[in-house]
């Protein structure tokens, strides 16, 4: 059951995924993408995978230590619970990218490959994109708008 899960909290994700790359300009797309509730049934998923080896994900949480992370990725449930959460946090930048490239005018054919690519590896991703919304921002001559539910948006609005 922990590898069906395991797997299954990508596919959860897929569909968002594969709206904002092959169809970002359809009007569901906008709509699926504003939403955070995508990720609701992946962290359903994170919580089954969780709750089993809650003690150790505890103590790898509470108690910062990689020895404890590792023991905790260890078990099947753990590393599941952990896959879930990346799959979920995956998704909620990726969706924050697709709405920002679509605010700046980034065309889809720069922004596709850039959410396959955060797909694979997420900090790489957002990096990348980073770097071009600053090059977008600085050549319209402005600074980036706070959208208010990007990364960092909490510390914004202060």
């Amino acid at each position: 059951m922990t590898g069906f899960l395991f797997a299954f909290s990508f596919w959860l994700a897929a569909p968002v995924w594969l709206l904002m790359i092959l169809a970002p300009r359809h009007p569901v797309t906008a709509r699926v993408a504003a939403s955070p509730l995508t990720v609701v049934p992946v962290l359903l998923v994170y919580t089954a995978l969780a709750l089993p080896v809650l003690p150790e994900l505890w103590t790898a949480v509470s108690k910062p230590d990689i020895d404890a992370f590792r023991d905790l990725t260890a078990l099947p449930g753990g590393a599941g619970a952990v896959w879930a959460q990346v799959i979920a946090w995956d998704l909620l930048i990726g969706q924050w990218i697709y709405r920002e490239a679509v605010r700046l005018g980034v065309h889809p054919l720069v922004t596709g490959p850039l959410l396959v690519f955060t797909i694979l590896l997420s900090p790489f991703g957002l990096l990348l994109f980073l770097a071009l919304r600053a090059v977008y921002t600085r050549r319209d001559g402005r600074a980036p708008v706070p959208t208010g539910d990007g990364p960092g948006a909490a510390a914004k609005t202060g």
